[in-house]
């Protein structure tokens, strides 16, 4: 993965309503970002994940920041979010601010 995909179940994507490739904006209680969508056999329907590797993309931003106890080191991500779609102007403009 080369860029910051969310990826999402393809019996998901009709219901957001998005395409393989669409912008989307993911949100959390704690913050949103915008993003493609890569809608993939891999995701578990109601499920989703985002690669933690890209700023422009900071999924990050919709976590939290708790540790697992015995490591000491940043828990599992996991967040409930909403995806809707997103404009191709928003996405160039998050990558842009990067």
């Amino acid at each position: 993965m080369s860029k910051p995909l969310v990826e999402i179940s393809p019996l998901d994507a009709p219901h957001i309503p998005c395409e393989d490739g669409d912008p989307v904006r993911v949100t959390s209680r704690r913050g949103a970002i915008i993003l493609r969508a890569r809608v993939t056999e891999t995701a578990s329907p109601g499920g989703v994940f985002i690669s933690l590797h890209f700023a422009e993309a900071a999924a990050n931003m919709l976590t939290s920041d708790a540790l697992d106890a015995p490591a000491k080191i940043p828990e599992y991500s996991v967040s409930a979010v909403r995806i809707e779609r997103a404009t191709e102007s928003e996405l160039e403009k998050t990558l842009a601010m990067t």
